[in-house]
């Protein structure tokens, strides 16, 4: 079973940064390609960012390119999404999600945290 643990939620005036983090079981890290999610009041849960297993190619959504930065370190078994600039826009809350390196779709989720931009 894979286990995914986020921290580092909170609330942070717009133009703050949050790094959030998330630890996944060691057992299973060494498999798994990783990404992050959000989901905002009332809206559909959306893809944000994801980094394959080598942790040499990542991917973002259109609206954080430039302000968010995916990154992994293997020997922590920990994955990082580094939140720069931020909106109000980006309110939400947060998910790690894993999937086996070449899966097609996420199919493990931790159970989120809380990013609060206010104005």
């Amino acid at each position: 079973q894979v286990q995914l643990v986020e921290s580092g939620g909170g609330l942070v005036q717009a133009g703050g940064s949050l790094r959030l983090s998330c630890t996944v079981s060691r057992r299973t890290y060494s498999y798994l390609a990783l990404g992050w999610f959000h989901q905002a009041p009332g809206k559909e849960r959306e893809f944000v960012a994801a980094i394959d297993l080598s942790g040499r190619n990542t991917h973002y959504a259109d609206s954080v390119k430039g302000r968010f930065t995916i990154s992994r370190d293997n020997a922590k078994s920990t994955v990082y999404l580094q939140m720069n600039s931020l909106k109000p826009e980006d309110t939400a809350v947060y998910y790690c999600a894993a999937k086996p390196n070449g899966a097609s779709t996420f199919q493990y989720w931790g159970q989120g945290t809380l990013v609060t931009v206010s104005e």
